[in-house]
């Protein structure tokens, strides 16, 4: 049965603004799926990137292919056709119609390289992941992204084992199916199709044992600050190639960097980003935690939590067509602030803590930023609370599944 998805919206509001949209993320999260539909409703021709013929068809003569596929048309996994960008370009210039085009996109890197050099000024991106816990539950989506202060739309309430249930099952829309495969064997084959179709065809990666090593690795440090040299001493590969790494993930959309908050408020303050897997399930396959029981009970439960709110509070934008305005705070006297919401010049401060009890101390260093910086916004430490209470004047204890 299919889900609506936060985007549909979006893509439809967009579409009457821009020639071109491009939306981008992992594979299986439902980019195609969604498309398809509206495309149907539209009328809209579909070709896809995965299909070698119509793949040789596109890079061998772009025209031809746009002959047989004028616009307006969907292509599926544009990456691994470069050569159709120009042609797009010229259509698009030579047209007064909006929605030419709708493309979707595994690997950022490669479309933006390709977007920078044909498309600037003409193309709506739009970055989507799975299922967030409200879209799979088809609650109706809140009037904002997710800010401390705002009104939060109530939902059912999810206790612990619902939680790390979703959080080892992962948010793929295959995985939340009555009947989803062994999730052993979906991650399994998940890693091997994204490199085999992706590092071998894109990024030439030929040490794929050192890769996955390396990929396991980076799962068990998710939520963590990023220590590239102690990440490419465990991985034994150089520190070059670690970083190289990195940006690969990033732009396979695997991970998320949350950069820490720059500005004058402190001059000591920890410029490493912290490393966020984008997919809960995925990472819990990597690093071995085969059931929710040992995820829930073991040492990295609470990174995993950490992981499983980030990710929340980021498709709360990526799903409403919006960059995330995400980051971190920690200075060198150990002040830390898990997230920082940035939204017209206030930083709304988030912690989160895998408990349902808050008080005070769990916001001593939310109310050390409104000391040392005056736009700060109301508080938030996103917990298990079975429902919103304040913490004190300022901050208020956010269930988790009030996230929208």
């Amino acid at each position: 049965m299919y889900i609506n998805r936060y985007l549909e919206g979006t893509v439809t509001n967009l579409s009457k603004s821009f020639k071109i949209l491009y939306i981008a993320g992992p594979r299986q999260v439902g980019k195609t799926t969604m498309l398809s539909r509206l495309a149907e409703k539209e009328g809209m021709a579909y070709a896809s990137m995965d299909d070698l013929s119509t793949r040789n068809i596109a890079n061998e003569d772009p025209e031809l292919f746009l002959q047989r596929y004028p616009p307006p048309v969907l292509i599926d996994e544009v990456q691994y056709t470069p050569g159709l960008f120009p042609y797009m370009k010229i259509l698009s210039d030579a047209s007064n119609k909006r929605g030419l085009f709708w493309m979707t996109g595994s690997q950022h890197f490669t479309m933006m390289k390709n977007v920078r050099e044909s498309l600037a000024g003409r193309v709506a991106i739009i970055d989507m992941l799975g299922f967030s816990s409200a879209e799979e539950q088809g609650l109706e989506q809140a009037a904002e992204a997710f800010v401390p202060g705002l009104e939060y739309v109530d939902a059912e309430h999810q206790d612990i084992n619902a939680v790390f249930r979703r959080i080892h099952r992962g948010c793929f829309p295959v995985m939340t199916h009555s009947d989803p495969p062994p999730h052993d064997v979906f991650y399994n084959s998940y890693i091997q199709t994204y490199i085999d179709r992706d590092l071998r065809d894109i990024f030439n990666i030929s040490k794929i044992a050192e890769f996955n090593k390396f990929l396991r690795i980076c799962a068990a440090r998710t939520g963590q600050v990023l220590n590239y040299s102690n990440l490419a001493n465990d991985s034994g590969v150089s520190v070059h190639a670690a970083r190289e790494w990195i940006n690969i993930l990033v732009a396979g959309y695997q991970i998320f960097l949350l950069h820490p908050y720059h500005s004058n408020i402190s001059k000591r303050m920890i410029k490493a980003p912290k490393m966020y897997f984008l997919d809960t399930g995925l990472a819990a396959f990597l690093t071995r935690w085969s059931t929710v029981e040992t995820l829930m009970n073991g040492a990295m439960a609470g990174a995993f939590f950490e992981t499983y709110v980030v990710g929340e509070i980021i498709r709360s934008y990526w799903h409403r067509g919006r960059p995330a305005p995400v980051y971190y705070f920690r200075d060198k006297e150990g002040h830390e602030i898990d997230l920082l919401i940035d939204t017209d010049s206030v930083l709304y401060p988030v912690e989160i803590k895998l408990g349902a009890k808050i008080d005070r101390h769990d916001v001593k260093h939310i109310n050390y930023l409104r000391k040392i910086h005056k736009s700060t916004g109301r508080g938030a430490v996103i917990s298990l609370a079975s429902e919103k209470k304040p913490v004190d004047r300022d901050n208020d204890n956010v269930p988790v599944h009030l996230i929208r």
